[in-house]
């Protein structure tokens, strides 16, 4: 039995090394020419980031925070990459169609992992806010854009944070001066577009001073039916007194696979809503950090996955409380049906001396099938004894006994499972704080469980 365990494992190493060499070898033979497309700043990181990659390599299952993904199976395959920036043939705006009716958002692109400035929204923004390609940005804004670069986004400690920081060569960048207000909500759309397997590494860097205000959606598509790999790293620092929401909404397709790191840090009496919603995917792997170093500061983290067929959701977050007196509110779903398979593993520390902490962490999974999986790790660390925490999971399956009371009453059985699952996940959706966006999102839960939703909804080439 030691003799198959150990070829198993040496099989796996095998595996894994021809997975990070494939990374390892582009890195060396392409140097140049990432750092040639791309920004000073960024290229800074890219030796430390590309050493530490090759220490760590990809995360493996024996890693705790990773135990539920194997991430070196998903990056073995031969993807290609964009890093001579050669021009992809799509205008977004003329293929994209925003469909959150009344939202009136200021809409803005990234096609694969570079951002589309060959047209912008003709409104105006809130005099002093700075917002772009991350890449324009920080050739014109060098001393903004590395006081903040990379600082949360730690590469010696995760791989895949290291990869994304050797490859990533433009992203998306916001920046809201001190106590500047911005009215109109942002969105951010990001295309995976390619006639081939693609992979794209994007980076976002948002920053927001003392006061300042502004909401974000980001939707991820993919506007061709092949492979697609995409690595993301988002980073924001929420000033004093700040307030931010960010709402993330993947609706892709079967055969994309995201790889998301995001890090929030919070200062004092700052507020932040961080709400991923998963529609439509292949697999996708999400971990959220989120760091409250001032007094008074809020986070409302959530999440919601609806899975159907062979389709994965990993979700990983930490909440760091460093000092007393912060509130920290998180609450993920999951609706798993066929053969899905979702993980929760949300870890929230409570530091010495974090009195008056107030937490509270909710994993709340409906399995609709038995061939469905659900893991969940909720976890609660705390060194302070002054302090309010709580945290739970479950998992469970339709109820019968509403089920038959409804038949009861004359609703069909297939629609009564279609009302519970989607009173199930409602809660996550009545939190956002754009009403335009809740309501569209009533409407695609609704189409999604009705097996309605199997492309992207925006991509006017998807409808053709």
């Amino acid at each position: 039995m030691k003799e198959k365990d150990s070829e198993e494992d040496n099989h796996k190493k095998v595996r894994m090394m021809k997975a990070e060499q494939q990374y390892i070898d582009l890195f060396t033979q392409c140097e140049d020419m990432i750092n040639g497309h791309s920004a000073e700043v960024m290229s800074r990181l890219r030796r430390q980031a590309f050493a530490d990659f090759c220490r760590l390599g990809f995360p493996t299952r024996k890693q705790e925070r990773y135990k539920y993904t194997d991430m070196a199976k998903l990056f073995e395959p031969d993807y290609g990459l964009n890093l001579n920036r050669l021009d992809i043939p799509v205008n977004p705006y003329e293929v994209f169609r925003c469909d959150v009716p009344n939202m009136s958002t200021a809409l803005y692109f990234v096609v694969n992992d570079a951002f589309y400035n060959r047209a912008l929204p003709k409104g105006h923004l809130p005099e002093g806010v700075i917002l772009g390609s991350l890449k324009e940005m920080a050739e014109l804004y060098p001393e903004l854009v590395a006081k903040y670069y990379g600082k949360l986004a730690d590469t010696s400690k995760d791989g895949i944070v290291a990869l994304n920081t050797m490859l990533a060569q433009d992203g998306f960048f916001l920046y809201v001066p001190k106590g500047v207000v911005v009215e109109k909500p942002l969105q951010l759309v990001n295309i995976l577009r390619a006639d081939v397997n693609f992979m794209a590494n994007r980076r976002v860097l948002i920053i927001l001073e003392e006061g300042a205000q502004a909401k974000l959606l980001v939707c991820d598509h993919a506007m061709n039916s092949v492979d697609f790999l995409a690595t993301q790293v988002i980073e924001v620092y929420a000033g004093a007194g700040s307030a931010f929401d960010l709402y993330e909404l993947e609706e892709t397709h079967n055969a994309t696979v995201r790889c998301s790191n995001l890090f929030v840090q919070q200062e004092a009496d700052s507020n932040v809503m961080l709400n991923g919603m998963t529609l439509h995917n292949g697999i996708t792997r999400n971990t959220t950090e989120v760091t409250l170093t001032g007094r008074g500061a809020e986070i409302s983290l959530l999440g919601m996955a609806i899975e159907d067929k062979q389709q994965r959701v990993d979700n990983n977050t930490f909440i760091d409380h460093a000092v007393p007196d912060c509130k920290s509110y998180e609450l993920f779903k999951y609706v798993l049906d066929d053969s899905a398979v979702g993980a929760f593993a949300g870890k929230v520390l409570v530091r010495e001396g974090a009195q008056h902490t107030s937490s509270q962490q909710t994993n709340r999974n409906l399995c609709a099938t038995r061939e469905a999986h659900m893991y969940t790790q909720p976890q609660l660390e705390i060194y302070a004894d002054d302090v309010k925490c709580s945290h739970g999971a479950t998992i469970g399956q339709l109820n019968e006994n509403a089920l038959f009371y409804m038949q009861q009453r004359g609703i069909p059985q297939k629609e009564a499972r279609l009302l519970l699952m989607f009173a199930f996940v409602n809660e996550v959706i009545d939190e956002i704080r754009l009403e335009a966006l809740k309501d569209r999102l009533h409407r695609l839960v609704e189409k999604r469980f009705r097996g309605e939703l199997n492309k992207c909804q925006g991509c006017t080439l998807c409808k053709e």
